[in-house]
């Protein structure tokens, strides 16, 4: 069966090969995985796969929570199919059915709200990003002899700003 060897790298099975897929579904030989030539490839498999975990757990809260997870949540409504904003992949997105009464002046206000939530979002990523690679020079707070370099990245700062 699928078993972790302890004589091999973690996810190199006995009897798979990339993936994890068993050979007997391939026709080919089982051998040691190298992992020099093999980093790259699973590295994105990790990666790939984090993010895997994540997005089924999303699945499932949403199936809890909404009821469905299929292809009528994505398919694009007929009311507003051809508005701005309807684009490739998902056409016309609307996950919580919020206009699927048609109602043109609620689907336009959502619209605005959309546009600028998602613009503050932007501003909020840049300036969530922005420290990784700037700082200020100088003084964050010259009383409590606090500079800009002192703070850290992130929701961290939060405890080092003075009030």
């Amino acid at each position: 069966a699928l078993r972790q060897d302890k004589d091999r790298m973690p996810g190199d099975l006995m009897g798979a090969g990339r993936l994890g897929l068993p050979f007997f579904l391939v026709g080919a030989k089982s051998g040691p995985c190298d992992a020099v030539s093999s980093e790259r490839s699973l590295n994105a498999e990790l990666n790939n796969g984090r993010l895997a975990m994540l997005a089924i757990v999303g699945m499932i809260s949403q199936n809890g929570f909404l009821g469905t997870t299929g292809a009528s949540m994505w398919i694009p409504g007929a009311a507003f199919d051809k508005e701005l904003g309807a684009t490739m992949p998902f056409k016309y997105f609307d996950p919580l059915g919020l206009a699927s009464d048609g109602d043109a002046g609620a689907f336009r206000r959502r619209r605005a709200a959309e546009i600028k939530n998602g613009r503050v979002a932007m501003w909020a990523c840049m300036g969530y990003i922005t420290p990784e690679y700037f700082r200020w020079p100088g003084y964050l707070s010259p009383s409590a002899n606090l500079k800009f370099t002192d703070v850290p990245n992130g929701v961290a700062a939060l405890s080092k700003v003075p009030a």
